[in-house]
């Protein structure tokens, strides 16, 4: 099982579920679309996705907390590009990129704890998450099962 988790070599002889490849790219998708929203409609997806109230802040504070959240996003679209390579060319490393995306929302939930967002009423945006995590869970299983052939 370690060695499909950490592979000798990286290249395309995938021997995992196929469905973990198509959870893989809409997770990869919806990740990659979730930053691009933020950086290109900072103020309207703040506020909506993530129930941040930007128009109760000072001028400065929603620029801080805009720019914060959108350099935040150009780090999760760093990975996702990682995410689209595995997919095209290194899909030996599926299983592990399944795990840093697992890792990065988890620490993400960990931070939130001790460092809570203030948000107004019931966004969809962390049940979005919640359910992409479900999707990652069950795509990584896929990946570390080898398939029949």
């Amino acid at each position: 099982m370690l060695e499909r988790l950490f592979p000798e070599r990286l290249d395309n002889e995938y021997r995992g579920w196929r469905t973990a490849l198509w959870l893989f790219g809409l997770v990869t998708a919806v990740r990659l679309l979730q930053s691009m929203m933020i950086i290109f409609s900072g103020p309207d997806t703040v506020s909506r996705a993530d129930g941040i109230a930007l128009d109760q802040y000072a001028p400065d504070a929603a620029q801080t907390t805009l720019a914060l959240f959108a350099l935040n996003s150009w780090w999760r679209a760093l990975v996702c590009f990682l995410g689209v390579a595995v997919l095209i060319r290194y899909r030996t490393a599926l299983p592990i990129m399944f795990v840093v995306y697992l890792l990065s929302w988890a620490g993400g939930q960990v931070l939130s704890f001790w460092v809570p967002l203030a948000r107004v009423g019931t966004p969809p945006g962390p049940w979005v998450n919640l359910t992409m995590t479900g999707i990652m869970l069950i795509g990584l299983v896929l990946s570390l099962i080898k398939r029949a052939e």
